[in-house]
């Protein structure tokens, strides 16, 4: 999934309650899958991250030279304003983009 195009907030906002907790009318349940949902998302980015990072990587043992890579800074900051994990997932969530499924329940 590109996490680069989504329309998730950047700053807290409130949410409508009613809208969170419809698809499962338990909002601890939506709650649930939201969390789980924002975990995957952040391991998605953060393995994306070191992937890219990855490329500017130098091994040397010596600490006397440290480079600064304008490029590998460019990189951290744009990831740096990426919406949260937590506010893309629940942009998922009330775009009825997240499946989910109750073993429970048939």
């Amino acid at each position: 999934m590109d996490y680069k195009e989504t329309k998730a907030a950047l700053s807290t906002i409130t949410y409508n309650r009613e809208a969170i907790e419809a698809p499962t009318d338990n909002i601890y349940e939506a709650i649930s899958i939201i969390a789980k949902r924002a975990t995957q998302i952040n391991s998605d980015l953060k393995k994306e991250l070191v992937d890219k990072l990855d490329e500017f990587a130098t091994y040397n043992d010596s600490l006397e030279e440290v480079f600064e890579n304008k490029e590998q800074i460019e990189v951290s900051k744009f990831y740096e304003r990426l919406p949260k994990p937590h506010a893309i997932a629940v942009e998922e969530w009330l775009n009825d983009k997240v499946y989910y499924r109750n073993p429970e329940t048939k």
